[in-house]
């Protein structure tokens, strides 16, 4: 019996060779223990603000950014539109936001140039200046064949920083722009880019085409209409007015009104509500007559009006021959500009002013001609 009771020694009774080593051990798995610990709040984070690092310099581009954007903002304004509209319930007329766009200061005197089509239709038209101060504005003049338009607010002088003005005929395909405006209502945004083309056409929303306008990947959504394209300088090259997209929104192509035709209408705007066309005083036909009579190369001059630029100069009207046949001038250019038809002869007449001499060719029977004039002023 004494020698089988060995085998029911209790096992916590037992001493393993080595036991001596135990608290070591034990100790070791502690201190890992307490490092793994440590390694993982050091990992998770304390909680405490780490420390800044030094920003250092800003780029020179940088500053160079935010010198233009600081000069340009406060010739920068935000125009809010009103309109009538019926009560679908009570059927009474009350007035409501239209719609919002962009603008900017061109002088001291309180006007404010925008797209025509940002004020078109409007009941009532407010300009919020950079300040966050609002004026009402009243309508000095429009040119919806530039989708340009001149609003007057009574602000004082020392308030308007008018915008510094450019040129935009010596533009060149990769120069930077720089857009300020309120896209979505949000005021005084920046956006950048380059020149992507020049010469492009859009459509104005009397129908024509503007000419020579300005491609920009500058970041131009609804809202920015009417406001300011500049260029380095922090000059006006442009008035963005358009973008190609399929959504609304921005998709790389916008717009501009090239600021040498700005330069030229708001002025006239300014000084008497409207522009004063050059013109020839003739009545044209319908291009798919033009196209008919002429084949393509112009415009067909219906009537010459008696006593006007087109009647000193020679043209003749539309009449029947001696054989009963149709027969008449085709307009087929006006100085060095093609007048394939009757948007690009009003294209060609907006290069000159009234007063302006010009060379007509015309093409008449299997003749072509070439005659002068001096443009006349028209409605």
């Amino acid at each position: 019996m004494s020698d089988s009771s060995s085998y029911w020694t209790p096992v916590q009774s037992v001493q393993p060779s080595g036991s001596r080593w135990t608290p070591v051990l034990v100790l070791s798995l502690a201190v890992l223990a307490f490092s793994l610990y440590i390694q993982t709040r050091q990992e998770r984070g304390s909680g405490n603000p780490r420390q800044v690092t030094a920003r250092g310099d800003l780029a020179s581009d940088e500053r160079s950014t935010i010198d233009l954007f600081e000069q340009a903002a406060p010739s920068v304004v935000f125009i809010t539109t009103t309109e009538m509209r019926r009560g679908f319930f009570s059927f009474s007329d009350r007035e409501v936001q239209r719609g919002t766009g962009s603008g900017f200061l061109w002088d001291r005197a309180g006007n404010v140039v925008t797209n025509y089509h940002v004020i078109a239709d409007a009941r009532r038209a407010q300009v919020t200046l950079s300040d966050g101060s609002t004026w009402n504005a009243s309508l000095v003049g429009a040119h919806p064949d530039r989708d340009l338009a001149v609003l007057h607010i009574d602000a004082p002088g020392t308030r308007l920083q008018p915008i510094p003005i450019g040129v935009s005929h010596d533009l060149r395909v990769g120069q930077k722009v720089f857009a300020i405006g309120n896209p979505f209502g949000l005021d005084l945004t920046l956006t950048t880019g380059i020149i992507s083309a020049l010469g492009r056409e859009i459509k104005a929303v009397s129908g024509r085409t503007i000419p020579g306008v300005i491609q920009t990947d500058a970041a131009i959504n609804p809202g920015n209409s009417g406001g300011p394209l500049l260029d380095s300088a922090g000059r006006l090259i442009g008035v963005n007015t358009a973008i190609a997209s399929p959504t609304g929104s921005y998709a790389g192509i916008g717009f501009a009104v090239p600021v040498d035709i700005v330069n030229r209408i708001v002025p006239q705007l300014i000084a008497g509500g409207k522009v004063e066309r050059p013109g020839l005083g003739i009545r044209i036909a319908p291009d798919h007559v033009s196209r008919q009579f002429g084949g393509g190369m112009g415009v067909l001059i219906v009537e010459v009006y008696e006593n006007s630029a087109a009647h000193r100069a020679g043209l003749r009207s539309l009449r029947r021959n001696v054989r009963g046949a149709w027969e008449g001038d085709v307009l087929v250019r006006v100085g060095d500009h093609s007048t394939m038809d009757a948007n690009a002869l009003y294209n060609a007449l907006e290069n000159f002013e009234v007063g302006d001499s010009v060379s007509l060719t015309i093409r008449r029977g299997q003749e072509v001609l070439e005659l002068t004039t001096v443009l006349q002023s028209i409605d």
